[in-house]
């Protein structure tokens, strides 16, 4: 796999080595000795999948400590546009996002470290999402911010009138009410 570094401190797209001929293709989507000498020394405990149609924004999400969760995340069916915010109040890049491509095409996977919101839109007819946390979803200690914070400035590709939001997920605050409880969290 190459390891591929993002504008945000421990956010990094992996590539993975495909090997591929007229039957189809094989590659080895994640190996626990390999990702932790070239990405983060990190266990996961749990996989979670959707399944979401073109335009639905998931996002965007964190937990509250002490249940921060770092993702690893891939497509295998469709493209999204992934988009990672960084709300580390220490981190030299706190409040910046990335956004990359993930998709059934390219198979790269993002890690994401605690101390990050991420969310992600759909841009094929439908995609199915997977991904695997370092610490187990805690309902009560869920939390969001905005999908289209102005502080942000997202550029989330589609259209507006093509966005398709939980009423949950309309209802994230701005990015600036959202981090007062990790004002001293060492990462």
């Amino acid at each position: 796999m190459r390891i591929i570094g993002t504008e945000i401190e421990g956010v990094v797209i992996i590539e993975p080595k495909v090997f591929g001929d007229e039957r189809g293709y094989f590659f080895e989507s994640f190996s626990q000795k390999e990702f932790e000498e070239k990405v983060s020394k990190t266990v996961f405990v749990q996989d979670n999948e959707s399944r979401s149609r073109y335009g639905v924004v998931r996002g965007l999400h964190f937990q509250k400590p002490p249940y921060e969760q770092a993702k690893l995340l891939r497509v295998v069916k469709g493209k999204v546009l992934d988009v990672v915010v960084d709300i580390r109040k220490n981190s030299s890049t706190y409040g910046r996002h990335i956004s990359t491509e993930l998709s059934e095409n390219n198979k790269c996977q993002l890690f994401i470290p605690r101390g990050c919101a991420h969310g992600f839109v759909v841009l094929d007819e439908e995609a199915v999402f997977l991904y695997k946390c370092d610490n187990y979803y805690a309902p009560d200690y869920e939390s969001g911010i905005l999908w289209n914070d102005p502080q942000l400035g997202i550029d989330w590709i589609l259209p507006e009138e093509d966005i398709i939001l939980s009423e949950k997920d309309r209802q994230n605050p701005p990015f600036v009410q959202t981090n007062e409880f990790i004002k001293n969290r060492e990462y």
